[in-house]
């Protein structure tokens, strides 16, 4: 749910390969850096081989259209999912299109911290401004996710503050920046690097805090016991005005089914299950609904823990999460220290396909593949993917400069937290659906993909048609606030 979303927009500025000195910090209506954020060249030694003219005084542009594809990929599992199910997110275990989208972001966030912490004069003041950054995104999350807004199909507003959802997409991608940026600004050497010696030199403190987090995310996942838990049902999951409750067997470590995980579990004791998303995806599971893998009625003689809620971005899944974006790193830091295009394509092809052949190793072995869980398995295969999209995009967009077709998606790239709070969080369709005739289903939006279904004489491929028009829409809105030279950034 990257990708999201560039948190770190320093990364605007052009990603020179001059040598040394460092090109001064150039200005941009749009960018307002801080002198204790300075890009500087990289050093590959006198013996690296000259660079390409595609790598030359220009932005990583490659970055943007792989974060525009990121929002555009959102926006259309999230509106089209429901007319097919099958690109929407898996029910529980297994990998769908969607569930690309969330890794994705998080590796877009690592990759574009790399060229920003370059070079740091002050780390304390560096790590304020990233705390404090890591916060207002962490809070804008609550606002956009935690219910004030209700979106398209609910024009209301307002949150009863004893049941708000306090994580969600925002949310995760500010942890795992939050991360990735203090492990950029504390735990690499400051030395040159000009040998593979020391280019593991510079970086192995900060692989090893990432491989701490993993090991946390595995100890807990699989050592923790989980009890017996109870739940109270609202009566917004069930038909009739009562409320029930329901009570959970476990008592086990290491189960990964929906009902007995330690994800769940630490969230529960932590955040409350009142504060948890109480649609979570396993209701689209075979035990939980008769349209599996949609949403539907449940089944007769369905477990209890089918109404029971769990959150997504939950805290234990996010420090997993983070990984993704240490993963991005590395790929940031073979753009800084590596100059030819033809090496930055060979060493991200190293390291991306072996991920993906890790992680289905790993499923095969019995770590099954889980967005809600954010297993091991589901992070090696999702940042293996980033990682080669991401060098097909450079080739194509970067070195072969075929970009004319990309605009549209390196534009939302450049605004991709604006389209995502209006699109994706549905704040501007919210906004015209609250002008309607007579009906709230007499409205621009619902009108337009009606007439659509109508035209096509199909739901289903009418509202698909509906979500290419919006995404359409949407690179052209971003195209307009990038020539007007308008950015929005924390």
């Amino acid at each position: 749910m990257s990708a999201l979303i560039d948190v770190v927009e320093e990364q605007r500025e052009p990603l020179l390969r001059e040598p040394s000195p460092p090109p001064p910090l150039l200005p941009s209506k749009h960018s307002s850096e801080n002198d204790d954020i300075v890009p500087f060249s990289s050093s590959d030694g006198p013996d690296s081989p000259a660079p390409n003219p595609a790598d030359q005084n220009q932005r990583l542009v490659s970055l943007d259209v792989f974060r525009g594809l990121t929002i555009a990929l959102m926006i259309l599992v999230d509106d089209a999912g429901g007319a097919f199910p099958s690109i929407n997110h898996s029910p529980w275990f297994g990998v769908t299109l969607a569930d690309f989208v969330m890794p994705s972001f998080l590796f877009g966030v690592g990759v574009s911290v790399s060229l920003v912490f370059k070079k740091i004069s002050s780390k304390t003041t560096a790590t304020k401004k990233v705390l404090l950054r890591a916060i207002k995104l962490f809070l804008l999350g609550v606002l956009l996710e935690g219910g004030y807004f209700h979106g398209r199909n609910h024009l209301t507003y307002g949150v009863d503050v004893a049941k708000i959802r306090w994580l969600g997409v925002l949310q995760r991608i500010s942890i795992g920046y939050l991360l990735a940026s203090m492990s950029e600004i504390w735990f690499v050497k400051n030395i040159m690097v000009d040998s593979p010696v020391a280019f593991v030199r510079k970086y192995y403190a900060q692989g090893l805090f990432a491989i701490l987090l993993c090991s946390t995310y595995l100890l807990l996942l699989y050592g923790l016991y989980v009890p017996n838990w109870s739940f109270a049902v609202s009566s917004l999951n069930v038909a009739g005005n009562t409320s029930d409750t329901q009570n959970v067997h476990c008592e086990m470590r290491g189960s990964l089914e929906p009902p007995c995980n330690a994800v769940g579990f630490i969230d529960r004791i932590i955040l409350g299950e009142k504060h948890l998303y109480q649609r979570p995806v396993y209701r689209r599971t075979k035990e939980c609904s008769v349209n599996s893998p949609d949403y539907g009625p449940l089944p007769p003689n369905s477990p209890g823990w089918c109404l029971a809620p769990f959150d997504p971005e939950g805290i234990l899944s996010s420090l997993m999460a983070a990984i993704t974006c240490f993963v991005g790193l590395h790929y940031g830091h073979i753009v800084v220290h590596f100059k030819g295009y033809k090496q930055k394509i060979l060493l991200w092809s190293f390291f991306s396909i072996p991920l993906l052949i890790i992680g289905y190793i790993l499923e095969v072995l019995g770590i099954p593949l889980s967005k809600p869980l954010y297993t091991l398995s589901y992070t090696c295969i999702t940042a293996g993917a980033s990682g080669l999209c991401l060098t097909i995009i450079y080739y194509i967009v970067d070195v072969k400069h075929f970009r004319k077709p990309m605009i549209l998606l390196q534009w939302m790239g450049m605004n991709a937290l604006i389209i995502y709070a209006l699109a994706a969080r549905e704040l501007f369709p919210a906004a015209v659906q609250g002008f309607y005739w007579r009906s709230p289903e007499n409205t621009l939006v619902d009108g337009t993909e009606a007439l659509l279904q109508a035209m096509l004489h199909s739901r289903k491929w009418g509202t698909l048609a509906f979500v290419m028009l919006e995404v359409l829409f949407w690179g052209a809105v971003a195209g307009f606030l990038h020539m007007k030279g308008i950015y929005m950034k924390l």
